[in-house]
């Protein structure tokens, strides 16, 4: 964990391992989610609202998110920066709802890096990155029953939440780092190491055949499905689960995790379950050297999800600049609770 002092830089975050003990499958039920969002709510005044909640078939909004900074990319909602510390507070308590103690924490570290991007003079005095350029939005009336939203996002970060009583979904979303490791208060923080990590231990773990298949014979720059790219597909490619030992199926489904897990635990219970089901048509690539530390891109792709992660050449040392984007093909934006 980040140390309590770190953290209040983002938020009043001495409140974090409360949410953390109170995260069992039982304390994430969506109640407790709704209630969280409707604490936020009682916060606006009649304006605030107005800018905050959108109709839960605005296309629109739904779709208006990106890794970019707010100066490149306008977002719309309410801007934490503008939030009072009160306001600010229930929609981080709202975040940790929703979201895995894991989950939760990751955002932060991402925040914080954004943070950290700004105090080494990135965007030249210009409010592009730091913790008060992120937003928040709704779209639909919180319910424990009907379908709702719950955007949060800036620079590296968007976060799709879709929810449907007991149900929910992170697709799409975007979880990136610049930087993608720091120091803060002597402790290293890696706001994507666990990802990082595991995805070579992975690749680590195959023999000369298995690689001959995994390893693409050519460069990926990017993300193939990033922002914009919603509702496209690209052919699986790569090894497929079938050809994987039964350890490395247990690695690829623990790799997936680390998105999969950004959810409440009941959540990501339901879709990890869904991903073991189709382990053997899941398919893992990977392009660029296999040494650790270098720069190297993999994509996860089953029927039910596509994982990827960049490093990227713009900006500085690619290592320490990533971005990585979930998606469900079979059910973005909580598709197949819209057409109930």
């Amino acid at each position: 964990m980040l140390p309590a002092s770190a953290l209040c830089l983002f938020c009043a975050l001495a409140d974090l391992n409360g949410f953390a003990q109170g995260s069992s499958s039982t304390g994430k039920a969506a109640g407790e989610i709704v209630a969280a969002a409707n604490k936020f709510l009682t916060t606006l005044d009649e304006g605030e609202r107005s800018k905050v909640v959108f109709d839960f078939k605005d296309e629109e909004q739904r779709k208006r998110w990106s890794n970019l900074p707010a100066t490149m990319f306008k977002r719309a909602g309410l801007r934490m920066g503008d939030l009072t510390k009160p306001q600010q507070e229930t929609v981080r308590a709202l975040l940790a709802a929703a979201l895995s103690p894991q989950g939760y924490e990751k955002v932060l570290q991402i925040v914080e890096g954004d943070e950290e991007l700004k105090k080494a003079g990135a965007g030249g005095g210009r409010p592009m990155f730091g913790h008060d350029e992120y937003y928040v939005a709704l779209l639909g009336q919180p319910s424990t029953s009907e379908p709702w939203m719950v955007q949060f996002g800036g620079h590296h970060l968007a976060l799709n939440i879709t929810l449907a009583g007991e149900q929910g979904t992170l697709a799409p979303s975007h979880t990136g780092a610049q930087p993608a490791l720091y120091e803060l208060e002597g402790k290293t923080v890696r706001p994507l190491g666990r990802e990082t990590d595991k995805a070579f231990a992975l690749i680590d773990s195959m023999d000369q055949t298995q690689r001959k298949q995994a390893i693409l014979g050519f460069k990926m720059h990017d993300l193939v499905l990033g922002p914009g790219r919603d509702g496209q597909m690209i052919q699986p490619e790569g090894i497929k689960g079938s050809a994987l030992t039964e350890k490395q199926r247990e690695m690829l489904l623990d790799l997936a995790g680390e998105w999969t897990g950004i959810m409440h635990e009941a959540v990501a219970k339901a879709k990890m379950d869904e991903l073991k089901q189709h382990i053997t048509e899941t398919w893992f690539a990977w392009s660029g050297p296999t040494e650790r530390g270098s720069a190297a891109y993999f994509r996860i792709q089953g029927p039910t999800v596509i994982i990827e992660y960049a490093p990227q050449s713009l900006g500085g040392e690619p290592t320490m600049h990533i971005h990585t984007i979930y998606r469900d093909p079979t059910n973005e934006y909580g598709a197949k609770w819209r057409k109930r």
